[in-house]
């Protein structure tokens, strides 16, 4: 028997002043099957914000029936409520709470809440540290006798643009009206069922997709806008470099402007924002942060080894370089190498071992990077890595879609890896092919045992960089066209050899996975450590140094470890 409602939901509407008494009074619960707190204080403000322009913030799902004696946790709002009946919110729980805590002192301490209407600004602010008269607290402006005695009490403020400026504000929100459904008295089955229907059905906005809606003008045919939704594939028809998802793109766009990268994107082109690109619209962000982009993928491709974005072993270096290469268009030479040396011990590192996460770490190195000065950017970048362990990939666990395997990668693709059938390496644009509008590297490796004994089946040493219909019945032997010396350059290039190529043949799995997993254990290594360069210092460019004049030829003159 399927659940079902033996009555339809009754439609109502609460004004604001009244559902938040009922909160306070006890009458409004959470049921255990709701997740808990997730809005921070962007999200409160936004939510008054919207309340404060008359603009429609959803509808309510409550459950009416009858709730026993007890104490009530919303926020930092505790009650101790009677039995009686009650409210409990099926649908809706981030805004009553937020506005339950907002709109009382209880909850206004919890930063997250905290909320004031800033007089002259004419928006919520942040409290200061010290109140200050013209930021009068949301709890405050919420009570008529308390706001009108704020005014009585700061003279300062007192003029009459601004008692009405606030009286309309004020007004605005105690009368603001929200639309609810009512279900009374059903099981909770079927209100679980409900709940889990209303936060899981359909496909829910990508941060990108939300972004490029918001600025995006609205013009059709010849005359349409450049879209953040068209940098990807132009990026990839420029490069190569394989379809990057939006969200990246995004972050990459709004790094170039910014540091924070994980910003409120909303307003992103209102008023200057302290951005570092102020006063530009959105398609020129788009056409700008898309030639950035461009500029971190060719270093990318030419300085670092890094083909294709399947091959990337984390999205957020991306970023970063793109801010990087947007105020820094041409570094130079010196600055590039030393980039080189910073993205790979990045990788190594990886996002925990500086700032625990991607977003904390991505912000970090953004900030890093300060327009006009190139070579004290580069060398923030390389400090904020000083220290840090950088351990070697692991072998034993080969999976296309984490890092450390797509390290593994790059230095495979450092080798120049050549088609066992020409003998000439691998051209990018082939690899391109190959992988399609994959985003990992998959369909471009080759597999040499589809069935390796058990404690093997995971490792590197069963995959190469290597593809195409010649090799869909196995790795070939010499080819009549390919003359032995090109054939070993074909074999070095894999990381293989006469001897492994005889144990491919006899299909000896176990000698072939074992002797090629060492080959491989040392080509990676001399590959990071070629690139990473830890054992030289990071000097930076000669003219970036500050010589004494006096001792300016004794100075250079002087041996100095290679860098």
């Amino acid at each position: 028997m399927p659940n079902l409602l033996s009555a339809q939901p009754s439609a109502t509407t609460f004004v604001l002043e009244d559902l938040v008494r009922d909160v306070l009074a006890g009458q409004v619960r959470v049921p255990h099957f709701q997740r808990g707190l997730r809005w921070q204080w962007q999200d409160v403000r936004r939510l008054f914000d919207s309340i404060r322009k008359g603009y429609p913030i959803g509808s309510l799902l409550f459950w009416q029936r009858q709730a026993d004696k007890g104490r009530i946790e919303l926020g930092q709002v505790v009650i101790d409520a009677p039995k009686g009946p009650a409210y409990w919110i099926v649908d809706g729980q981030q805004r009553v709470t937020s506005l339950a805590n907002a709109l009382s002192d209880a909850g206004h301490g919890d930063t997250r809440f905290a909320l004031a209407f800033d007089v002259r600004k004419d928006d919520f602010v942040r409290p200061s540290a010290h109140p200050a008269p013209h930021e009068i607290p949301l709890p405050v402006l919420f009570d008529l006798q308390r706001w009108m005695r704020w005014f009585k009490d700061h003279p300062e403020i007192d003029a009459p643009e601004n008692f009405d400026r606030v009286s309309r504000v004020a007004k605005a929100i105690r009368e603001f009206k929200i639309p609810a459904y009512v279900v009374v008295d059903q099981s909770e089955d079927v209100l679980r069922d409900i709940f889990d229907r209303m936060n899981n059905s359909g496909k829910r906005l990508s941060r990108a997709e939300v972004f490029s809606a918001l600025h995006t003008a609205e013009k059709k045919g010849k005359d349409a806008p450049f879209k953040l939704t068209d940098i990807a594939p132009n990026v990839a028809e420029r490069t190569g470099f394989g379809p990057i998802d939006d969200d990246t793109i995004l972050r990459a766009i709004l790094a170039r402007r910014g540091p924070d990268v994980m910003r409120e994107v909303r307003a992103e082109f209102e008023g200057e924002k302290q951005r570092d690109v102020p006063n530009e619209s959105a398609e020129t962000a788009y056409r700008a942060g898309e030639a950035a982009l461009v500029r971190a993928i060719e270093f990318l491709q030419t300085k670092a080894s890094v083909p294709h974005f399947g091959f990337l072993p984390y999205r957020y270096l991306l970023v970063v370089l793109t801010r990087f290469f947007a105020h820094f268009p041409e570094p130079k030479p010196r600055n590039l190498g030393l980039m080189r040396r910073w993205f790979w011990r990045a990788a190594l590192v990886g996002p925990s071992a500086t700032r625990g996460s991607w977003t904390g770490t991505l912000n970090a190195f953004a900030h890093h990077i300060k327009p006009g000065a190139e070579d004290a950017s580069v060398a923030k970048l390389l400090s904020a890595l000083e220290g840090a362990p950088q351990p070697y990939p692991r072998f034993d666990r080969f999976r296309t879609n984490q890092a450390e395997t797509r390290i593994i990668l790059c230095a495979l693709w450092s080798l120049r890896p050549r088609s066992p059938a020409t003998g000439e390496p691998f051209a990018l644009d082939a690899l391109t092919t190959s992988l399609g509008d994959e985003s990992s590297a998959k369909e471009a490796l080759f597999t040499f045992f589809s069935k390796p004994p058990e404690p093997q089946r995971g490792w590197a040493a069963n995959r190469a960089i290597a593809f195409g219909e010649d090799l869909e019945d196995g790795w070939p032997a010499r080819p009549a066209n390919i003359s032995m010396l090109a054939w070993k350059k074909v074999l070095a290039s894999h990381v293989l050899d006469e001897g492994l190529t005889k144990l491919l043949m006899d299909g000896n799995a176990e000698a072939f996975l074992n002797q090629r997993q060492q080959k491989l254990e040392a080509a990676v290594r001399t590959f990071l450590e070629t690139v990473t360069e830890s054992k030289f210092e990071d000097t930076p460019p000669l003219d970036s140094l500050n010589f004494d004049e006096g001792e300016r030829d004794d100075a250079l003159s002087e041996p100095h470890a290679p860098g």
